[in-house]
């Protein structure tokens, strides 16, 4: 018993290294944050990720606001956002897998998802919580479609992507966004109200 209430201290005082309770701290003004709506539909690869990882599509809290992340955990989230860019091979479902849509955690190769996946899982490891980590769906601006991960914080949202190792607040990237997991259902998606209105960014970035 004495050994799990220290194991529990430890994971204890890492978060704090990390995060700070979200309850002390006003929420970040709407001109940081992406303002989100209704219910809107999930995509096919994340449904089918869903099916055979049901524990990572779990309903969570719905209305908690944001942490404050403390500069060490600012370090985490650039180490683990450089590290897996590096890490990583891009490389396209088809060509992994013969089929248009799989998402799935990468084994040495992947494409925008895949990394997204794994960043999220690396970062839940360390300490953050599901809710403030949201998988969204982008368009690039050459029409593409791309995925990113959004970090939720008291500081505005900001994004992890495979295509820049540097962690950007969201309206200082290049896309518009389409829609994201909820924050309060990691099995669910939510429309982005302002993904178009807040783009800063020079199309040539």
């Amino acid at each position: 018993m004495a050994r799990m209430i220290g194991a529990k201290a430890g994971v204890a005082a890492v978060l704090a290294l990390l995060v700070s309770s979200s309850s002390a701290f006003t929420a970040p003004a709407s001109a940081l944050a992406m303002q989100t709506g209704g219910i809107t539909s999930q995509p096919i690869g994340h449904y089918e990720f869903c099916q055979t990882n049901a524990s990572e599509c779990r309903a969570g809290v719905r209305g908690q606001a944001p942490a404050k992340v403390t500069a060490f955990g600012w370090t985490v989230v650039r180490e683990i956002n450089a590290g897996t860019n590096r890490a990583i091979t891009p490389m396209t479902d088809k060509d992994l897998y013969g089929k248009d849509e799989v998402w799935s955690y990468p084994d040495g190769a992947g494409d925008c998802e895949d990394y997204v996946l794994l960043k999220r899982k690396k970062l839940i490891e360390k300490g953050f919580a599901a809710g403030d980590l949201l998988i969204t769906v982008v368009r690039k601006p050459d029409g593409e479609g791309h995925a990113v991960l959004t970090l939720r914080t008291t500081e505005g949202d900001f994004v992890l992507d495979n295509l820049n190792n540097e962690v950007k607040l969201w309206t200082e990237t290049p896309y518009r966004y389409l829609k994201r997991q909820a924050s309060f259902h990691a099995g669910r998606w939510v429309s982005i109200e302002n993904g178009d209105a807040l783009m800063v960014s020079s199309v040539g970035q």
